[in-house]
């Protein structure tokens, strides 16, 4: 067995994968499973189906706590139908951490603030949760080279799935994509370009060169296996929380693949019956620079037409347009959430925050969750004695920090009274 395989897969077996069919998110048409698809002939994002009933009499609770800390131990609900084919850098569990202090501050009671630590995933970021999924699917349906635009850690955990997999990866980003992210990806053997523009301004060029040189395009959603690595924040969220839930859950939106993939994974899990309680009011985060999803929420609108000139530090929230607009719009709906947008300077105050009053180094779309967090806590929308948790989706590390040090001279006379 390969020594970068979770603990639980038999490479013998076929997995017990329960996947029935896809369908369009937006129209309900059945697609094939098994097969090779991209977005629905409706031009929307497929969504995956499973056999829940089937999935309700192999397994409980009990087992699934049984099995190993690892993403792959919800295989029943997880499309990849043969074990040979997944590929893993060991995609853990991430543990949820309280800010008690930075709660205090506002008010808040101690352990009602929290932060799911997705840092702490393969290439530092939640992106691993997607990529895996969507990479060990394009292993299985035959896919030899793949082409994606990314902000950063989406390019980096893809380069790194499919250099294991054995399969060509190229990625296009935006020029200012953070450089640790940019070296990353050609580190771990894609080849990247940087281009003069935005994500969607790289995507552009993916769907050009894919129609030129064969490549399968990977861009978020348009094929239908990244919602399903995301999905698992969800099930594994249930799952830490005593198969309760959270009163809300503040998600840095920018594709949304993740906020989708959560609310699926809590209507899979009531149809399982698993979960019985109410669902987490869930919250759209985005910052001021670019906003698209608020917009269109504050508007009442469906879809969410194209931000011009995005800008903000949150380099993983700037997505001017996302394909599947109208599946978060539903979701926050749904949940009786909302869209909130917070400036740069909130943002960065939030960083700030954290890392120096609870020690947790927040990257910068995870201070975005938390500004919004402080914003809703202020306004009332967030209670008193309600629990809120709040996403960090990458390592604070992946990201420029300020030089606060100070040099001394051993040489000279050193005054220790002033240190």
């Amino acid at each position: 067995m390969s020594r970068s395989l979770p603990l639980n897969v038999n490479l013998t077996a076929e997995r017990p994968t329960f996947v029935s069919h896809l369908e369009c998110g937006l129209t309900g048409e059945r697609y094939e499973a098994d097969a090779l698809h991209g977005l629905s002939n409706a031009g929307r994002p497929l969504l995956v189906r499973y056999d829940l009933a089937g999935v309700a009499a192999a397994i409980d609770r009990a087992e699934m706590a049984a099995r190993p800390r690892d993403l792959w131990r919800w295989r029943e609900v997880l499309p990849v139908r043969r074990a040979e084919n997944i590929i893993s850098l060991g995609e853990a569990d991430t543990p949820v951490i309280a800010l008690d202090k930075v709660a205090g501050a506002a008010g808040a009671s101690a352990g009602t603030l929290l932060v799911k630590d997705e840092g702490r995933l393969p290439t530092g970021s939640f992106k691993a949760r997607g990529l895996v999924m969507a990479i060990s699917m394009a292993k299985e349906l035959g896919v030899t080279s793949i082409a994606m635009p990314t902000n950063g850690n989406a390019g980096a955990a893809a380069a790194a799935y499919a250099t294991q997999a054995g399969i060509e990866a190229i990625i296009f980003c935006p020029d200012d994509t953070p450089e640790i992210n940019v070296r990353e990806i050609a580190a771990q053997g894609a080849r990247v370009y940087r281009v003069n523009g935005l994500i969607d301004d790289c995507g552009k060029l993916v769907r050009e060169g894919a129609a030129a040189n064969g490549w399968f395009d990977l861009s978020t959603l348009k094929e239908p296996y990244r919602i399903e690595g995301k999905k698992t924040m969800g099930l594994e969220l249930a799952e830490q929380f005593g198969w309760e839930l959270p009163d809300v859950i503040f998600y840095p939106t920018g594709g949304g693949t993740g906020l989708i993939g959560m609310w699926k994974a809590f209507a899979e899990l009531q149809a399982i019956g698993w979960i019985a309680c109410k669902l987490p009011r869930m919250v759209a985060v985005q910052a001021e620079g670019c906003a698209p999803m608020v917009r269109a929420w504050e508007a009442g609108e469906r879809h969410a037409a194209r931000w011009e000139d995005a800008a903000t530090i949150a380099a993983g929230i700037r997505v001017p347009q996302a394909v599947g607009d109208f599946l978060i719009l539903d979701a926050v709906r749904e949940s009786n959430g909302r869209a909130m947008a917070v400036s740069d300077a909130a943002i960065q105050q939030a960083v700030d925050d954290a890392a120096r009053s609870d020690g947790l180094l927040l990257c910068p779309e995870g201070g975005a969750t938390l500004a919004a967090w402080r914003q809703a806590r202020a306004e009332g929308w967030v209670k008193d004695g309600e629990t809120a948790l709040l996403f960090n989706c990458a390592t604070g590390l992946k990201y420029p920090l300020p030089d606060a040090s100070q040099t001394l001279d051993r040489h000279a006379a050193i005054d220790f009274t002033r240190l």
